[in-house]
């Protein structure tokens, strides 16, 4: 299991790298292949590694939010579990699935690729709560909720209200 402070720095890097937040143009910078599909029914989205090449596949259907979202969580696959995508790829079907090591250490990469911590911190401090703060960043309240945790874990004190919602990205709206 990699440790948050890993998590931070990896992502940190590559937006330093890439001088971009944007997970597309991450994964160009890394010779990541992107590809999009309109036959994956549930699934978001998809990593995987065969023949030394490393492809994300994202659902056609995601809204350009929840692109980022897929994108920069697969992207987390690929900066940690590039092993375990060799075989059949790492499926998502569900983020924000909480009890899965793997799958909770792509969110938090995620949420660190894609939310500014001083704006993050800037906004708690201003009083804004976790809602509010998703909204103006346009980010998903569960994203913001997973990277307030970690940021807590990094030394931060924020009060979080609740736990990231593992169920909410089941199903995509059509």
């Amino acid at each position: 299991m990699i440790d948050s402070v890993g998590i931070y720095h990896a992502a940190n890097t590559a937006v330093r790298l890439s001088e971009s937040r944007n997970p597309f143009v991450i994964a160009r910078d890394r010779g990541i292949k992107l590809c999009y599909s309109n036959e994956f029914g549930d699934l978001l989205g998809m990593y995987t590694c065969k023949w030394k090449h490393r492809i994300i596949i994202l659902n056609d259907r995601l809204d350009d939010y929840m692109r980022l979202m897929v994108c920069g969580h697969e992207l987390g696959h690929d900066a940690f579990h590039r092993e375990m995508a060799k075989d059949n790829g790492l499926q998502e079907f569900t983020l924000f699935d909480v009890r899965n090591h793997s799958e909770y250490e792509a969110n938090a990469y995620a949420a660190h690729l894609l939310l500014d911590d001083d704006q993050v911190y800037s906004l708690a401090r201003e009083g804004y709560d976790v809602v509010q703060m998703a909204k103006i960043m346009g980010s998903n309240v569960n994203l913001m909720l997973i990277k307030m945790q970690e940021m807590n874990k990094l030394g931060y004190d924020f009060r979080i209200p609740y736990n990231p919602d593992s169920t909410f990205f089941r199903k995509i709206h059509q």
